[in-house]
């Protein structure tokens, strides 16, 4: 600018300013004293004329650090290098006025976003004399607003990589309009498919037609929030059990955008709900079967138990003249005995209440046992039995009794199922370290669907309307069960409808060296000398016949209907013996036998429990001696009387 322009310019402004002067000075103090924006200005070429005390703030220059320097200063080097300031300066001179937001320097190097509007100054005559430049400080704002924009950009990085849930937003008509990958996932629709359709799409036939879907968005819109449980359905159209929640999206002037929704796939928890309410269910029915097969058992204990000692006292009068019919009753009773006990063993094994005596023994003794107990089946049916057994030694430890039951059970029930005239076989081989027995027949065999739910309870092979084979279907159930208390196997296996069966049972042989010793017979004990006996029982055929049948052997029997009459009796009369039912009424056994107990006249007396029950024996142990099972056989109790008089 020449000296001449400079001086003319001044002359232009002291001759526009003259009638003002007054209040310019108290718009220049004014202007001076604002903190909050920086106020300055240019000459016409863009360097700093005047810098106010919000400038000096903001940008951190004094007026004597900037005054006279170009406003380039504040500026990026990059935005400088592109000629930013220039286009500044001539848009403002052009038009009046530029205004922009950037990032701007301070004089200590650090950034801060600026708001910066620049305005063209001009004489009275139209002459650029400069430019006023007011600045505002916005990063707080900016900073904000990116944090906002960063946020979104977040929640929609993570809404778009949650896969477990279902997270879209519906329209305010109910329309799908975003669509995340768990949504894809759960519902099975791409995001082309769904987006613009109504979400009524996701909802049972029945559910739209009442009208669900409206009730749930007004229910949200009004309170801003639904949630519920129910089934949904998938694009395949599948159904899942969803829960559901429905939000109100707002905008600043409480206009309603649309709402949000997020859906959940529970069916997992639902199945697994359904299967816990059916397992429940289940073993709350098993419960009550093995409660009812303990108590089956003890009410036909209790009328076998006079039959079967009926009978035992008919043999020792030796009246021949009812022979075949004895033998007659005999027969059905003990078959009576063996149904009851197959239940009661059943519900044992069931309730884990069954337990071995265990001991080494030659198996062989308990096949030849099962056999000879089978051999009247066998008989009446006209069946052929074939026995092959290796004669070297089969020892085994376990149960012999339990054994011998598994064996009668596999021959009877091929028995069963085997025509008149059939063949059964019974095979018995050592094989490594197992002992394996395969019983066989020629008989109906068993269906393939069959084969493999036989052990089951309860399940039985085709029988005629006539039910010739007979059975409750439980034996199979314990021969499993009681193999499997051995640590052995069995299996069944069968060609089909009339190709016969085979079932066969492995059994860890016992190894024994040759320094141990071999099994040991053990002697009979003699017939016990005359006893004093009382018999307590409320059933009174079994009581007087068990009475009876004492007596004929030589003992002293005294017998009570309860607690009561018992102890009155025990007045005058002090027994060796006492057997008393635990299912007393009033007093029960175990009351009765405390008492028993508590007089001096009775210390010597053995107490022995009577029960049907399954779980009495474990109850009864720590006041009686021992503990028999109705129907009581006549050995088992010549064995207490034995026991009572050592």
């Amino acid at each position: 600018m020449s000296k001449e322009t400079s001086e003319q310019l001044v002359d232009d402004l002291e001759e526009s300013r003259a009638p003002h002067r007054a209040s310019d000075a108290l718009f220049r103090l004014l202007v001076d004293t604002v903190e909050d924006y920086a106020i300055f200005v240019l000459d016409p070429t863009g360097r700093v004329s005047t810098w106010n005390t919000g400038a000096q703030r903001l940008k951190g220059y004094t007026a004597g650090q900037i005054v006279g320097r170009h406003f380039s200063v504040f500026y990026p080097d990059d935005e400088v290098l592109a000629g930013k300031c220039e286009l500044e300066l001539s848009t403002a001179a052009a038009t009046g006025r530029f205004e922009e937001e950037g990032w701007r320097l301070r004089n200590d190097g650090s950034r801060f976003w600026a708001n910066v509007t620049i305005t063209a100054l001009r004489s009275p005559s139209g002459a650029l004399i400069g430019y006023g430049t007011v600045t505002r400080d916005l990063t707080e704002r900016k900073l904000a607003q990116q944090s906002a924009v960063a946020a979104e950009a977040r929640l929609g990085l993570l809404l778009e990589s949650v896969r477990d849930y279902a997270i879209f937003m519906l329209d305010p008509d109910g329309r799908v309009a975003s669509w995340n990958v768990g949504a894809q996932r759960i519902k099975g629709y791409d995001v082309s498919e769904i987006v613009g359709l109504h979400f009524s799409t996701f909802y049972p036939a029945e559910d739209v037609r009442a009208g669900k879907c409206e009730h749930e968005l007004a229910v949200a819109a009004e309170v801003g929030r639904f949630e519920d449980e129910g089934w949904r359905i998938r694009k395949d159209g599948s159904r899942f059990w969803a829960n559901v929640i429905i939000s109100a999206v707002w905008g600043p002037d409480q206009t309603l955008l649309g709402f949000s929704k997020v859906t959940r796939d529970l069916t997992d928890r639902i199945q697994a709900e359904e299967a816990r309410a059916a397992r429940r269910i289940a073993e709350a029915t098993n419960r009550a079967k093995d409660e009812f097969l303990a108590m089956l058992g003890h009410e036909l204990r209790n009328p076998l138990a006079p039959i079967v000692t009926a009978i035992q006292l008919l043999q020792l009068r030796a009246d021949t003249r009812m022979t075949r019919e004895v033998q007659i009753i005999e027969r059905q009773a003990g078959q009576m005995v063996r149904l009851v006990d197959d239940l009661l063993d059943v519900s044992r094994v069931a309730r884990g209440k069954l337990v071995l005596q265990t001991a080494r023994f030659e198996l062989r003794s308990a096949l030849t046992t099962a056999v000879e107990m089978a051999i009247p089946a066998l008989d009446k049916q006209a069946q052929r039995l074939v026995v092959d057994i290796d004669p070297g030694p089969l020892l085994v430890d376990g149960d012999e009794a339990r054994l011998v039951q598994v064996f009668v059970n596999l021959l009877n029930n091929a028995s069963r199922y085997t025509p008149a005239g059939g063949h059964l076989a019974l095979t018995v081989r050592q094989v490594d370290h197992a002992i394996v027995i395969e019983v066989s027949d020629d008989g109906v065999g068993i269906e393939p669907e069959l084969l493999s739910r036989v052990f089951e309870p309860f399940v039985q092979a085709y029988q005629d309307i006539a039910r010739t084979a007979g059975g409750l279907g439980i034996g199979l159930t314990l021969v499993r069960a009681l193999v499997e208390q051995h640590q052995g196997t069995v299996s069944a296996r069968s060609a089909g409808p009339g190709h016969g069966s085979t079932f066969t049972v492995r059994i860890p042989a016992t190894q024994v060296s040759p320094s141990a010793p071999g099994v040991v017979e053990v002697q009979s004990p003699p017939s016990p000398a005359a006893c004093r006996v009382l018999l307590v029982d409320d059933n009174q055929d079994a009581v007087n016949v068990l009475a009876e049948m004492l007596a004929l052997l030589g003992h002293e029997v005294r017998t009570a209907a309860d607690g009561p009459a018992a102890l009155a009796l025990l007045e005058a009369f002090t027994p060796d013996l006492a057997v008393l039912d635990i299912g007393l009424p009033g007093m029960d056994g175990v009351a009765l036998a405390t008492r028993i107990r508590a007089l001096p006249q009775a210390a010597a007396t053995r107490l022995v429990a009577l029960s049907g029950y399954l779980s009495s024996a474990p109850r009864t142990g720590s006041v009686f001696d021992a503990h028999l099972m109705k129907p009581v056989k006549l050995q088992s109790l010549l064995d207490q009387i034995t026991a009572a008089r050592r």
